[in-house]
């Protein structure tokens, strides 16, 4: 299997998703389902470190790369996270040049970086800390993910920093920072995300969206846009919409009979 790092250095498209709900068989089923990675989501959910531990174990076996959304961009965060198993984080609001290194830094470990050392599952449990040294210098991935009109105009320094591996973008918190929470066809939000574009276009970044909406075709929209890197949706709105399809499929023909 092609690991997550060379799809991504190859600038191949990938799809994923979003795990809110911390058990183990949802992970298990969204793995099983083809996504190439799977984030679980530790900034808006309830799911605790040690769940997330359990949740990257069953990605990994299900042959998926697990992601971590951290909650904020906090070194001792990012190692713990790390040492879990997670193949890479996704650090939230990253708005500045400084605060994209400091993801970096805190996911590599020296020379690159300042993560401390530990030894955990990561590194099964102090076996191989130098095989997973390797790995983690060579394949952990960083996503920033830029989701403000800051980020929006630091956005080439963001993307110079060596060790970010792409980004994506947050349209609810980069809507809402710009005082249109949700309004997703807003001239000025447009205009964020042109400029997002030409930027990531001009220093061949990986570009990413989440698209929260299940609908595929808004998948495919951002396909045609250039996207390379998609989250599509998250396990709730997954699960709520299925639901509801098949109750309204109810109240459409068994009631009425």
């Amino acid at each position: 299997m092609i690991d997550l790092k060379t799809k991504l250095n190859r600038r191949e498209l990938t799809i994923g998703s979003w795990i809110t709900i911390g058990n183990p068989a949802i992970a298990e089923i969204m793995a099983n389902s083809g996504f190439d990675w799977l984030t679980v989501d530790m900034e808006h959910s309830a799911i605790t470190l040690n769940i997330t531990q359990e949740v990257i174990r069953v990605i990994e076996l299900c042959n998926c790369s697990p992601l971590v959304r951290i909650a904020n961009n906090d070194p001792v965060l990012i190692k713990r996270v790390m040492d879990t198993g997670a193949h890479g984080i996704i650090v939230p609001m990253v708005n500045t040049k400084y605060e994209a290194e400091k993801a970096v830094e805190s996911t590599k470990y020296p020379p690159i970086g300042k993560r401390g050392v530990g030894l955990a599952r990561a590194q099964k449990y102090g076996n191989d800390f130098e095989g997973y040294k390797q790995w983690n210098q060579e394949n952990s991935v960083v996503i920033v993910q830029i989701e403000h009109i800051d980020a929006v105009n630091n956005l080439e320094d963001i993307l110079s920093v060596n060790g970010v591996d792409g980004f994506l973008v947050g349209p609810y918190d980069l809507s809402a920072s710009l005082g249109i929470p949700g309004n997703f066809e807003h001239p000025n939000l447009i205009e964020a995300l042109d400029h997002i574009s030409i930027v990531s276009k001009q220093l061949n970044s990986l570009s990413g969206y989440h698209v929260i909406s299940t609908d595929f075709g808004f998948v495919e929209e951002k396909i045609e846009q250039g996207y390379q890197f998609i989250a599509h949706s998250l396990d709730i709105l997954f699960l709520g919409n299925e639901c509801r399809r098949s109750i309204s499929l109810w109240n459409q023909t068994v009631k009425k009979k």
